[in-house]
């Protein structure tokens, strides 16, 4: 049951079900508190949520309209001509602006401040002793697997145990190499994904009739893969690109043209080469439509990919560059387009005339098609390889990896690592993985909702078979299929599914970004409905199967499943919160079923710190 924001005095919902107020209040005051410890850097630094999440977890000194709080400006600021970019920024609410709040100020006191580089993953792992206030387990295997991956599995543990930290990490960067698994080869039940965007163009009549749409079932073949994919290191890439270089789903055109894009520009260089990828991008039809490119020629120049080039994709807001770079960038860019569903240059709209952006000087004195392209391909390989994009790279995958505010030293080496290697990601990868500031960070980062709905599915081990009992009632789509759309609309509910941030600047990778108790709530709730094992679109345990052999003794049975589901031990705090949700002792004898209460205590095992954090 979903947070009801009109109960009176801002009381909770019952999130358990239970009909005794009683013990439903308990459980309600355990499962806060255990959710409300992901939001505690381990240790008891509150960190400076909004104010009713911190009023939530019991913060009397929350109020409503806290200027501790990052707060975004709306309407879109005035640009004069010369005007440094940074100082009318677009996009207010970026990760560097969350970070700037209380909340960040907070975290910076628990991150790593330095670190070193050391020859591999393995070595690194080996020398670096984590010092950060954390409830998670300092074990290195564990680290790997939460970071790397959307969440542990045993057969994740395993592989890292067998090919050891350094073959484990090769193995994931090379995935071409990992086979397909049974859920990725059914993903043959969506039938637009494969289709070219000439043919989703002319099958668009048919489609609509079976209720196909095309960027919604990208969208669901997303999921499935972060879900069940072993190419995990991949998956990983591809959602951290769909941020950086992000085009929406759902936008006009991407019922067309988003399904390619995801397939042969993110996907074809997520563990490529970032200056390939860009020029990918900037001959994609979805991305010249999304930002409005198709309609800007030499006389009617329009400035929106010419900005967001600079300020999202490449150098960034603070890379530098200013209004008069944007508008020559825009009269260089000129001439690209669409024609019958593919890249055209249109060379009478392009603009003819020597260009300077930010160093880059070109004549660009030909409306010549082959000649006018190089030039623009010229400048953006430009663009992706400045210095300033290698920081901006660095300082978002140091984010994505590491920590809310990763040290200076990191980011540094990753720029340097980009530069050198002339923006490929995987020697930037391995340079990150093979710092110390990557393993030093355990419990640095905290799931954001997706993260958190898919790490629940990835440790409940459910599978993408329908369960046996499963009528599919004759509906055109296949039971698989409909699982998908259902998870999908899930995320929608939570705010956060792939690729579905409306503007360029894709999804924020902070915490203090996503702090809302409503969300958090209907996460729990969702982990309820799954534990309960009540769908019959994929194939669920039942809560009382997850441990193979229950323990005879409440406390014992909670230690099982801790170990089960988040891979490791609870603190006795939590521990005794979990036996409170079930009304019993530690000594208390229980059956599989933890006396009938078996749904609740998984549930509040997927509320604690250690499923929030990662």
């Amino acid at each position: 049951m979903p947070l009801d924001p009109a109960r009176p005095g801002g009381e909770l919902p019952d999130l358990d079900g239970a009909d005794e107020p009683r013990r439903a209040s308990g459980r309600r005051r355990a499962l806060a508190t255990l959710g409300g410890s992901a939001a505690v850097v381990a240790g008891g630094a509150v960190l400076a949520m909004n104010p009713r999440v911190r009023a939530f977890f019991g913060d009397e000194a929350a109020v409503a309209g806290d200027a501790t709080i990052a707060k975004p400006t709306d309407g879109s600021p005035t640009r004069p001509s010369g005007q440094q970019a940074s100082t009318v920024r677009t996009y207010t609410e970026q990760n560097d602006s969350y970070m700037g709040s209380r909340g960040g100020e907070a975290l910076k006191k628990n991150a790593p401040k330095g670190g070193r580089a050391f020859s591999g993953p393995a070595a690194a792992a080996a020398a670096t002793k984590v010092t950060v206030k954390t409830v998670l387990a300092k074990d290195p295997e564990l680290h790997l697997a939460r970071r790397l991956t959307f969440g542990p599995t045993a057969a994740v543990l395993a592989e890292i145990k067998e090919r050891g930290i350094d073959g484990w990490v090769r193995w994931q960067l090379e995935p071409e190499k990992i086979a397909p698994t049974k859920a990725e080869l059914k993903l043959a039940e969506l039938p637009t994904l494969k289709l070219s965007p000439e043919q989703l163009r002319d099958q668009r009549d048919q489609l609509n009739e079976r209720g196909a749409q095309p960027e919604r079932e990208m969208v669901d073949a997303t999921i499935a893969r972060q879900i069940w994919s072993d190419r995990q290191l991949f998956e990983v890439m591809v959602d951290f690109w769909n941020d950086f270089l992000h085009v929406a789903a759902d936008f006009e055109g991407g019922e067309v043209y988003r399904n390619s894009f995801d397939r042969d520009v993110i996907r074809e260089h997520a563990l490529g080469s970032y200056p390939e990828m860009f020029l990918a991008a900037n001959r994609h039809p979805a991305l010249l439509l999304y930002l409005n490119q198709v309609d800007s020629r030499a006389d009617a120049v329009n400035e929106n990919l010419a900005r967001e080039n600079l300020e999202l994709y490449s150098v960034g807001v603070d890379g530098g560059y200013t209004e008069a770079d944007v508008r020559q960038a825009a009269l260089l860019q000129t001439g690209r387009g669409i024609k019958d569903g593919s890249y055209v240059f249109r060379p009478e709209r392009h603009y003819v005339g020597k260009v300077k952006i930010l160093g880059f000087t070109h004549a660009n004195n030909s409306a010549d098609p082959e000649k006018a392209e190089a030039a623009i391909d010229a400048y953006l390989t430009y663009l992706a390889l400045h210095p300033s994009t290698a920081r901006y790279v660095a300082q978002n995958l140091a984010v994505r990896f590491v920590s809310d505010t990763p040290p200076k030293s990191l980011v540094d080496r990753l720029a340097k690592a980009y530069t050198s290697h002339r923006g490929r990601i995987k020697p930037v990868l391995l340079a990150l993985f093979s710092s110390s500031e990557f393993w030093a960070a355990v419990g640095q980062k905290v799931r954001r909702p997706l993260e958190y709905l898919v790490a629940t599915y990835r440790t409940l081990g459910v599978s993408p078979e329908a369960a046996p009992n499963h009528d599919n009632g004759g509906n055109q789509r296949t039971a698989y299929a409909r699982g998908l759309r259902q998870i999908h609309d899930k995320l929608r509910e939570l705010g956060h599914h792939p690729m579905g941030q409306p503007t360029p600047d894709g999804y924020p990778d902070v915490y203090l970004a996503w702090t809302s108790v409503g969300t958090m709530v209907n996460g729990w709730n969702e982990a309820h409905d799954l534990l309960a094992a009540n769908r019959t679109v994929f194939t669920f345990a039942r809560a009382e199967k997850l441990v193979a052999t229950p323990p005879a003794t409440a406390g014992a049975y909670v230690d099982a499943l801790a170990r089960r589901l988040i891979r490791q031990r609870l603190t006795d705090r939590e521990r005794a919160l979990i036996l409170g949700v079930a009304g019993v002792s530690a000594g208390t004898k229980v059956d599989a079923t933890f006396n009938g209460a078996i749904t609740a205590v998984a549930r509040a095992i997927l509320a604690s710190p250690q499923h929030h954090l990662r």
